[in-house]
């Protein structure tokens, strides 16, 4: 089916985006700025929340890279989101060691909880679920990571029942 609607331009980055890429590359030798392409991707979704194609293509032309390189490194890292998320981005780890010590139930749970699939967001923008590789806590599973930055080890069901409670609450407030 072919859609009469134009596309939905994409966000544009910021001046102050292009001043910190500007600042990534500068920590580079001149014929290496395509090694702050993290960085960049990083800045990308701090400003929009995500990378959509179009602003892989704006950092692929801003460093000189090929735009399916850029892509490929958004699409390995779990860390980029390649589409809008939720306020609490969950990933569960679900590779070997954490299934073998309840991964698969831990998210099973959360999935239960709140009403949704891994890899959907909640009807209230408010959570995001997805299954994540390997966040290197193999003793301490199942683990999970919040929004990237906060590692959540040992989570029973009740203390994943808490931690989806305590941030709900914390919005109502």
């Amino acid at each position: 089916m072919i859609s009469d609607q134009a596309p939905v331009p994409a966000p544009a980055l910021s001046e102050q985006a292009f001043t910190r890429f500007a600042r990534e590359v500068a920590k580079y030798p001149a014929d290496g700025k395509q090694s702050a392409v993290m960085a960049c991707l990083t800045i990308v979704q701090e400003e929009l929340g995500y990378v959509s194609a179009e602003s892989e293509k704006v950092v692929a032309d801003y460093l000189g890279m090929a735009p399916i390189a850029v892509h490929e490194v958004t699409t390995f890292y779990n860390m980029y989101n390649q589409q809008p998320v939720g306020k609490y981005k969950l990933n569960v780890c679900t590779n070997l060691p954490c299934q073998l010590r309840d991964g698969a139930r831990a998210l099973k749970h959360l999935e239960h909880k709140l009403g949704i699939s891994m890899g959907e967001s909640t009807a209230d923008g408010l959570f995001t679920l997805q299954q994540s590789e390997c966040l290197g806590a193999c003793a301490d599973s199942p683990v999970m990571l919040v929004n990237d930055l906060t590692m959540c080890s040992f989570m029973s069901n009740e203390k994943l029942d808490q931690l989806i409670d305590g941030l709900k609450s914390a919005e109502a407030k």
